[in-house]
């Protein structure tokens, strides 16, 4: 039993430990599905947006983790 909940906190980790990588995501997301069901943008463009948003969220997530690696 012990082995499943080390498991399971494992698990959850991968998604909470850095919590501002999974809330800007998550807004990206929300924004980007809310313009293209609002049709102010297309499908492409919101895929477009999707894409891009991701990797500066993504990039913006290791380079605070860097900072933080390299002050120690």
């Amino acid at each position: 039993m012990n082995i499943l909940k080390i498991a399971f906190r494992e698990l959850i980790g991968m998604f909470i430990d850095d919590g501002a990588l999974a809330l800007f995501s998550l807004l990206l997301v929300l924004g980007v599905g809310l313009a293209v069901k609002s049709g102010l943008i297309g499908p492409t463009v919101g895929a477009a947006l999707l894409v891009v948003g991701c990797l500066a969220v993504l990039a913006e997530s290791v380079a605070r983790a860097a900072r933080r690696t390299f002050r120690r």
